[in-house]
């Protein structure tokens, strides 16, 4: 069964899918389809595994944070010392 649907993908994702459905010789959507199936079966790693990676409170792995946050106004005023 096919379902057609509209979908927004970030460039990174959309150039990852465009470049495998060209290597394969296949359309945009099957390539997509078979991505999403390959990342379906793939063996999920315990969170252990990468002491880099957490979850967020909607189950997404993000990078945990690994020191401290520099703000752009820290940025700002580091440039600004620079030049005077």
């Amino acid at each position: 069964m096919r379902t057609r649907a509209n979908i927004n993908l970030d460039n990174d994702a959309y150039s990852v899918a465009t470049a495998f459905a060209a290597a394969r010789g296949i359309a945009l959507g099957a390539a997509i389809s078979e991505l999403i199936r390959r990342a379906e079966q793939a063996p999920e790693l315990p969170l252990e595994a990468s002491p880099k990676l957490k979850r967020d409170r909607h189950g997404i792995l993000i990078v945990k944070a690994a020191g401290p946050v520099i703000t752009s106004e820290m940025v700002q005023e580091e440039s600004e010392d620079d030049l005077g």
